[in-house]
């Protein structure tokens, strides 16, 4: 029977690690590497017009400061499978990457043979499990507890990083009367899932604990 073959590309700023991958993925007959890139306009210029990938294998950070949920929903574009292949050890980092919808992480250092499986996984559609991964959703249980509409999710970010209700709504176009609006029912989320919010350093520290913000060791 003849081999199905999974068509790849890697999104990655360090040269070094795109030849590692392409050295991992060469010598597998199921897995074609069809493109390496630096940023995800880079792959979306390149591969406009052609068939979809099975699979893309994302950098959480890239040098271009473009953010990985920005980049996950992007990469729609082209295919329907992400993975993320990182060194950085970053929860908030991770947490974004989860809630667009990425089917694992997967750390740099781990074997070829455990990277190699993963993308295979992750090129079918299945999610993949690693201690790394499940260590993230483990430390956040409320990860998916309040859900906030965008608009609500960046008056929170605004706010709870210390802009004033009224720069906010200048900010963000909405009348201040909105803004207030929106943090009210911000604070009655979280009050109805017992992670109360009534003052402004409350609604930092939610925001820190969801991954709308960075924490005290993440990277700004």
């Amino acid at each position: 029977m003849d081999t199905v073959t999974r068509r790849i590309a890697a999104i990655d700023d360090h040269e070094l690690s795109l030849r590692g991958l392409a050295a991992i993925v060469g010598g597998a007959e199921d897995i074609e590497l069809v493109g390496v890139y630096s940023t995800v306009a880079q792959l979306l210029e390149s591969l406009a017009g052609a068939d979809r990938l099975d699979l893309v294998v994302l950098d959480l950070r890239l040098g271009d400061d473009s953010q990985p949920e920005d980049n996950v929903h992007a990469l729609a574009a082209v295919t329907d499978n992400v993975i993320i292949l990182s060194s950085l050890e970053s929860p908030y980092l991770v947490r974004r990457a989860l809630r667009a919808g990425v089917l694992g992480m997967v750390q740099k250092s781990e074997s070829p043979e455990t990277i190699l499986d993963a993308i295979r996984q992750a090129s079918l559609g299945q999610g993949v499990p690693t201690t790394e991964w499940a260590a993230v959703i483990d430390s956040d249980p409320h990860i998916d507890s309040v859900d906030l509409s965008d608009r609500q999710r960046e008056v929170l970010e605004l706010y709870a990083s210390g802009e004033p209700a009224n720069r906010v709504a200048r900010l963000t176009g909405l009348a201040q009367d909105t803004v207030n609006d929106y943090l009210g029912r911000i604070r009655l989320k979280y009050a109805a899932v017992g992670r109360p919010a009534p003052t402004k350093t409350d609604l930092f520290r939610r925001a820190q604990e969801d991954g709308f913000l960075p924490g005290p060791t993440d990277p700004e």
